[in-house]
């Protein structure tokens, strides 16, 4: 038995980031980070324009019909390039509406429609914070809602776990550490909803999932980057991969990403493939990623020495963007937490 990508899967990937590598290189990031929308539309149409927004809608509805595996490994690529998209706002949906509204499904796959995210409440609730539903209108606030450009509907969790359909709604950027990457906060006043579907959906295990592969794809540029630097730069008259203490950084760092990746992966085809763990690998994938990312984008700057902390070289971008990630959609504790009561771990 073979455990490693088809021949499609890595043809799939080596698409997206020879795409990337030639639309998102840094100075487009830089852009982008400083509030550039031009730039940020320019991208995204690029996506749309590959037929990427569809992936995980099935063909019967116009997706390419793909699983979570192979959009695992597109956000991999995006996050590897610190790249923003509507991508995995486009997934999370595309899950939800293949179960429960296929006008949505087709709407995507179409290019017709673009989705943003209001689910940050699934995973915690800040005081004041939260989404109501009464006759089908809500009320509230979401926050750290993904609302990519030229999003066109969003998709809204209420406090009880319901899910919603909205195409008009109040944002107010909210700022974080990370740039690359635009979040907002969103009000409802009294708006209808277009469509409601009852909670247990999967999608915080999926949209868990997707960050924890974004994360994964940003640590491997962070460790690309500091093994890179290493055997260019010279102290003493010696490349400073030459030292031992230098290489055991390096070595820790692959040590601890090549499992993380299996993990991904492996939450990813059991999530596909209907298995029962699927959904707790999933928010354990989350939770290991979170630790994971941390720890190699300590290290990698550490490799850099004073370098890593300047704009210079822009790790910056990586190391924030790993650091959001920690806390997207709940944190290693809330996802380990969410993964134990599945498997009835917690005493009720």
């Amino acid at each position: 038995m073979e455990f490693a990508l088809s021949e499609e899967q890595r043809m799939l990937q080596d698409a997206v980031v020879s795409f990337l590598k030639d639309t998102a290189p840094l100075e487009t990031i830089r852009k982008i980070a400083d509030g550039d929308a031009a730039a940020a539309e320019g991208f995204a149409g690029g996506l749309s324009e590959m037929g990427l927004m569809g992936l995980h809608v099935p063909e019967t509805l116009g997706g390419s019909g793909l699983g979570l595996l192979e959009a695992c490994l597109v956000q991999e690529a995006l996050g590897y390039a610190v790249a923003p998209s509507g991508f995995m706002a486009a997934v999370v949906a595309s899950h939800l509406f293949s179960q429960a509204g296929s006008e949505y499904a087709e709407g995507i796959a179409s290019g017709e429609m673009a989705f943003g995210l209001a689910i940050t409440e699934l995973a915690s609730r800040r005081d004041g914070a939260g989404v109501t539903e009464v006759a089908g209108q809500l009320t509230g606030k979401s926050l750290l809602a993904d609302v990519p450009a030229g999003a066109t509907h969003l998709l809204v969790a209420d406090m009880s776990g319901g899910f919603h359909v909205v195409d008009d709604w109040a944002a107010t950027p909210m700022r974080t550490i990370d740039r690359t990457r635009m979040f907002h906060e969103v009000t409802f006043s009294g708006l209808m909803s277009e469509m409601k579907t009852p909670g247990n959906a999967g999608v915080l295990e999926v949209a868990r999932l997707l960050v924890a592969a974004d994360t994964l794809g940003a640590a491997q540029a962070m460790l690309h980057k500091a093994v890179v630097y290493a055997n260019e730069r010279k102290q003493f008259g010696r490349l400073i991969g030459s030292f031992q203490a230098v290489k055991h950084m390096c070595a820790e760092m692959a040590a601890k990403l090549e499992p993380a990746r299996a993990l991904v992966w492996h939450a990813a085809y059991a999530m596909d493939t209907g298995d029962p763990e699927g959904p707790v690998m999933a928010h354990l994938a989350k939770a290991h990623l979170a630790e994971v990312g941390s720890f190699i984008a300590k290290t990698a700057t550490e490799v850099h020495g004073g370098m890593g902390f300047t704009d210079l070289l822009g790790l910056h971008y990586w190391f924030k963007r790993i650091g959001v990630n920690r806390q997207l959609f709940g944190s290693p504790e809330q996802a380990r937490q969410t993964a134990a009561e599945l498997q009835g771990f917690v005493a009720a």
